[in-house]
Formats: structure tokens, C-alpha cells, sequence
């Protein structure tokens, strides 16, 4: 594809790496942001700049959040005996739009994957292991949700931490498999995925 400008090339390259934004896609969205108002495009230049200086992760749970502590964990109104581990903070996102589940969460930053170069040493494994030791929280933690992708790399991930706390005097639980195999929880159906937390069931 040729282009008028090298800057508009340069500018679609960079759009064209985000997740499902093709070249053409990019290119129309470039376009668009020449033909609108200077302000728009300063508007969204500014708000990207500024959440890459001053985004943070919850000290806790390693969710997105604006302080040091994410909204959920600061909640008196959540379950503090169950915590729901999951892959990423999409998830989360997720699991909170079924309104079935009022506990608290883990984010591991990601999945063991062999093939992407990705071990247990690159997650926030250790941390959700120091989370549930005795003495480490206010409340005693009762049940552990493994809400992992049904792939091969989130089983994986589901046996390892299994394996590294199934010793505490908790209940490990995984969701049910309304999730179809394979597949991700950020493109599951909210009443799916919502029956998956409900249905959940011990891992064994």
C-alpha cells in the first residue's frame, strides 16, 4: 500500500500493531483523526501519554488501578474469604459484569506457556502463595477460584498453583465448564460466564 505522507504511514504502522487493527482499519482511523479537530487528536495523544506515566497496579491483587489499592480489595462489601484467580485484568472486567461473584480476585499477569517463553517465575504466583499463608491477611481465605481460559497453558497453570497450595486448609475450586474449550473468557457471554462462577467445582 502506498501512501501520500510518510507521516501518515509511520502513524498507521504504529495503530496497525494494536490487537485486531489491520492496515486498513489503521489507515481509516488515521484519516479520520487529520480530518477532525486538532483539539480530538490532542485530546487522545494526552490520555494515552498520561495512563502509560500514571497507571498503577493494585499492591494486592496486581488488578489496574488509580492508587495503591484497587476499589474491589478497599471494599468492606466484598467476600474477603474467597479469592478468584484469574489470567488477566480483562477478566476481571468480566467476571464483575455477571454480578455473580463478590469475593475478591488474583491477577497472575498471565499464563504458563513453554512456548512463549512464560514460567511460573514470570507470574504473580509467589505473591498469591504468600497472599493465602496463614497470617498473611486481615480474614482467613476459604476458598480459591482458579478462573483460567480452558486451554492447555491455563490447565497448566491451574496444576501448578493447585500443587503449590493444596496443602492450605482452603477449598480449590475451578468454574465450571460452561466455557467452551479452547476458548477465552473475555469473548464468553455474560450469563455463561456467570453460570461458571455459580457452577463452579472443586479441582482435583
Amino acid at each position: 500500500m502506498e501512501y501520500p505522507s510518510r507521516l501518515i504511514e509511520e502513524a498507521v504502522n504504529q495503530i496497525a500493531k494494536l490487537p485486531g487493527i489491520g492496515k486498513k482499519t489503521a489507515l481509516r482511523l488515521v484519516l479520520h483523526l487529520i480530518k477532525g479537530k486538532e483539539i480530538q487528536t490532542y485530546a487522545l495523544t494526552d490520555s494515552l501519554n498520561n495512563l502509560r506515566a500514571n497507571i498503577k497496579f493494585c499492591s494486592r491483587c496486581h488488578t489496574i488501578c488509580d492508587g495503591d489499592t484497587c476499589s474491589i480489595c478497599a471494599s468492606h462489601r466484598r467476600d474477603r474469604g474467597m479469592i478468584c484467580v484469574v489470567e488477566d485484568v480483562k477478566d476481571v472486567m468480566a467476571i464483575e459484569n455477571t454480578a455473580q461473584y463478590t469475593g475478591l480476585y488474583h491477577v497472575l499477569g498471565g499464563i504458563i506457556s513453554p512456548v512463549s517463553g512464560i514460567g511460573p517465575a514470570d507470574l504473580k504466583i509467589e505473591s498469591l502463595v504468600q497472599r493465602l499463608s496463614p497470617g498473611q491477611g486481615s480474614e482467613p481465605v476459604r476458598e480459591v477460584i482458579l478462573a483460567l481460559s480452558p486451554t492447555m497453558e491455563g490447565d497448566t497453570t491451574a496444576f501448578y498453583i493447585n500443587r503449590r497450595i493444596k496443602d492450605l486448609d482452603l477449598r480449590i475450586s475451578v468454574i465450571a465448564r460452561g466455557v467452551p474449550v479452547g476458548g477465552d473468557l473475555e469473548y464468553a457471554d455474560e450469563i455463561t460466564l456467570g453460570r461458571s462462577i455459580t457452577g463452579r467445582t472443586l479441582f482435583n
